[in-house]
């Protein structure tokens, strides 16, 4: 078999799929991963998310989650936003939802796309595949880095010269023994605009997050009442948090996303934040079908509506959170207590 053939064929073929880059590396090119992994839980900064401390030895190392795996091929696939997710901030009436959730969810478009392609490269070459996208214990930002897609950036996230760091991430394992890509090097330089601009200060120093105190982190996976220290600082973001992807300076290089699905929907990206409070658990359910939203369900989302109308600044929200002092969940209650209060 010619594998330079093969990749080559496999790369214009996942361009025709529609995603925005590939690349490949080898199962075993992250051996630095299990230690930053292990840092990272044991300092406690993941959080309330459990399950990055479950499975730390087939998170930290891709071939002991599939030993059998001789190359791990990493896709990208664009959701450049078309506003500025950060003039959004002064439309402090409206809630705001970052720009990877205002369309369908990414999990199940990337999913089909890396299916299809699987099913060709088994087609015409033969092995085995499995494919991950953000749902598995695979740390896809490092292979991401040594497949040569781009580089994890002082805000943790990954960057690349060609894509900015609006981009989803899938991953391909397959027994094929594909040639790999040369890794990408770190290009942030002296620039800290990600991290100066980070209004919870998540970030403890270059290339470190601490989750419990990321505003994406707080209004998706934090369950419970959020720190009241915090509360104040997460303005109008409702559902995660984009001011460290959006003041990167290597965005001016990213290209249009394509993908139709991705665009803003049910009256995002800024919508009415009265109108969301008044969301009962069949009502957010029906209005968010099919969005990534969906998945921490009504009350979660309604506790950061209601920190959102806390922090408005807009007395004519009061009644929407009047409504909802006496509410079933305890921390929805206790949400609009304190957005009362903040109000008065």
């Amino acid at each position: 078999m010619d594998v330079a053939a093969l990749k080559a064929g496999l790369r214009d073929r996942a361009l025709a799929e529609g995603f925005d880059g590939i690349g490949v590396a080898r199962p075993d090119a992250i051996p630095e991963a299990p230690v930053r992994l292990r840092d990272f839980v044991e300092a406690g900064r993941h959080g309330q998310m459990g399950w990055m401390a479950e499975r730390m030895g087939w998170r930290g190392d891709p071939a002991a989650l599939w030993p059998e795996a001789r190359a791990v091929v990493m896709l990208a696939e664009l959701y450049t936003p078309a506003h500025d997710p950060l003039a959004l901030l002064e439309e402090r009436g409206r809630g705001l939802v970052s720009a990877y959730a205002q369309g369908r969810d990414y999990h199940d478009v990337v999913k089909k796309r890396l299916k299809r392609l699987g099913r060709w490269l088994i087609g015409h070459a033969g092995g085995e595949i499995k494919v991950f996208v953000d749902t598995a214990p695979v740390m896809e930002k490092p292979l991401a880095q040594a497949a040569g897609l781009g580089w994890q950036g002082k805000h943790t996230n990954l960057l690349s010269r060609d894509l900015g760091n609006w981009f989803f991430l899938g991953a391909l394992f397959t027994t094929l023994d594909l040639p790999p890509d040369v890794p990408e090097a770190e290009h942030c330089g002296s620039c800290t605009a990600c991290l100066d601009i980070c209004p919870t200060r998540a970030f403890p120093a270059p290339f470190q997050l601490d989750a419990r105190r990321c505003i994406s982190y707080l209004t998706i996976e934090h369950k419970g009442p959020v720190d009241p220290e915090l509360r104040p600082l997460m303005g109008n973001r409702i559902y995660g948090c984009d001011d460290c992807l959006a003041v990167c300076p290597w965005n001016k290089f990213a290209r249009t996303a394509h993908e139709a699905k991705y665009a803003p929907g049910r009256g995002l990206p800024a919508p009415d934040l009265a109108e969301l409070a008044a969301l009962d658990d069949a009502g957010f359910r029906a209005r968010f079908a099919g969005s990534p939203i969906k998945r921490i369900g009504r009350n979660r989302f309604v506790r950061n509506v209601l920190y959102a109308i806390g922090n408005s600044g807009k007395p004519a929200l009061r009644p929407a959170a009047q409504a909802l002092l006496d509410d079933p969940d305890p921390v929805v209650a206790e949400a609009a207590a304190w957005a009362l209060s903040r109000l008065q």
